[in-house]
């Protein structure tokens, strides 16, 4: 039995989208068409004009004259890489371990993992910046990476995706004879490529947009992430939001083009696990 839908639903719905996507995408493309405007034309009109008039990029050029954001760019993108490769790797081998393997504690390993999701970064803050002092890794990316290095969302997600694929895929592979290790990296892993889509998109993300660790953790500028850097630009440049703007682009740019090359693997990796067989 299907039910037609009358016109001012329809009108309605869509009015709600237009609404969620005024909110959700109209302050980027504000920030964004600001950074592409000149000084000569005023940012605050009203209406506001979302084509700059005479679109220039002098604005980028700006950014990158007054801090060196293309170093800080490039120290955000190696913590970034760094903890993609740490999530993803470590994420799944403990991951695959609290679902599909059987010993002492499991199931309190896995409570642990879920009551790590319920500590605020900010009453473990000087703990964390104590123990990097301790091992000397102060004022080094290294330090940046490692309190990120496994996230526990990242753990459950795997271990939901690899606790929903069939045993009867893994029970012919030990007829077969494959060991542990040949059944998590031949079997398993390939099944779950969806979910290591999404768990590294959300590893770079954190990294990329972590403000609060690295600024803590970090004192020379030469080692300073992109929005640690931005910081100084705020700060200091208050006065000509259209640099603000630039900036704030550069630092969104690598995630859209990462969101954008595995946006497939990711709405597949929703749901992942469950039709698998």
């Amino acid at each position: 039995m299907t039910t037609r839908t009358s016109a001012w639903e329809k009108a309605l719905r869509y009015l709600l989208m237009l609404g969620v996507l005024a909110v959700t995408v109209g302050p980027f493309l504000w920030q964004l068409s600001t950074s592409l405007k000149s000084t000569t034309e005023d940012i605050y009109a009203y209406p506001p004009n979302l084509l700059p008039e005479q679109p220039t990029l002098d604005n980028y050029a700006g950014v990158a004259d007054i801090i060196p954001v293309w170093r800080y760019a490039l120290n955000s993108l190696q913590v970034a890489a760094a903890n993609v490769v740490t999530n993803v790797v470590g994420a799944s081998l403990a991951g695959y371990a609290l679902a599909r393997l059987r010993f002492r504690g499991r199931r309190i390993a896995g409570l642990a993992f879920v009551a790590a999701l319920l500590v605020p970064l900010e009453s473990i803050v000087i703990a964390q910046f104590t123990m990097m002092r301790d091992l000397q890794l102060n004022d080094t990316l290294i330090a940046v990476v490692l309190p990120g290095a496994i996230g526990a969302l990242n753990v459950l997600l795997m271990r939901n995706a690899f606790a929903n694929l069939p045993y009867e895929i893994e029970e012919a592979a030990v007829i077969d004879g494959a060991n542990v290790w040949q059944r998590f990296v031949r079997v398993a892993l390939p099944s779950v490529r969806g979910t290591l889509a999404v768990v590294a998109i959300f590893a770079f993300m954190g990294a990329w947009d972590d403000f609060l660790w690295p600024l803590i953790v970090l004192s020379d500028s030469d080692n300073f992430t992109l929005t640690v850097g931005l910081n100084f630009l705020h700060g200091t440049f208050q006065q000509n939001p259209r640099l603000v703007a630039a900036g704030t682009v550069i630092a969104v740019a690598p995630l859209l083009v990462m969101f954008a090359c595995l946006q497939r693997y990711f709405f597949r990796g929703v749901g992942e696990g469950a039709v698998k067989g």
